[in-house]
């Protein structure tokens, strides 16, 4: 079977290690198609919406995920929560009368400075997602502690329990895709 899988970061800088981990979980996958969704959106303002409508990169984003198997989500912990930038690109996604996460098999993980790994970012995530009824995966947690020193020059992830760990996950995300297909 042939798979695509849609990958968001919900960090926008360069060298994020949660989009290196993003990376890393489609390389673990090996889906035929994998997309980087990209969440570079003006922030949600009702004003701007009933002027312009929903932003051009929102509706991209849309048709992305609804055309996707299943979806990568690495998420950042900024101040013990989900960075802004993910909640905005929820929010506009909420606003297009569609629902391409609905059924949609999502497969979050986390990478974070913190000795905790990003564990409140991923439950605030799962809240946040509440909404949208995915198939959100429960396990294995992936939480890559020492983001600093959790990846090599190469991008790819040093420890090789983690990438076992993410391994499993993306295992188990496949196995999610095949069931509701």
């Amino acid at each position: 079977m042939s798979y695509s899988i849609l990958g968001l970061s919900g960090a926008l800088r360069r060298d994020s290690s949660n989009t290196k981990l993003m990376h890393e979980a489609a390389r673990a996958f090996a889906p035929d198609r994998f997309t980087f969704g990209s969440i570079r959106f003006p922030l949600y303002d009702g004003d701007l919406e009933e002027a312009e409508g929903i932003p051009a990169g929102v509706a991209l984003l849309t048709e992305q995920i609804a055309e996707a198997d299943g979806v990568i989500i690495a998420t950042p912990e900024y101040n013990k929560n989900l960075p802004g930038v993910l909640k905005n690109a929820l929010d506009w996604l909420s606003r297009t009368g569609k629902s391409p996460l609905k059924g949609k098999p999502v497969a979050i993980m986390s990478c974070a400075a913190g000795r905790a790994g990003g564990d409140r970012s991923q439950f605030s995530l799962r809240h946040c997602l509440t909404p949208f009824q995915p198939i959100v995966l429960q396990g294995p947690e992936v939480m890559i502690v020492g983001a600093n020193k959790a990846f090599g020059a190469d991008g790819r992830l040093i420890d090789p329990k983690s990438f076992q760990i993410l391994t499993t996950l993306m295992d188990g995300l496949r196995a999610e895709i095949r069931a509701h297909r």
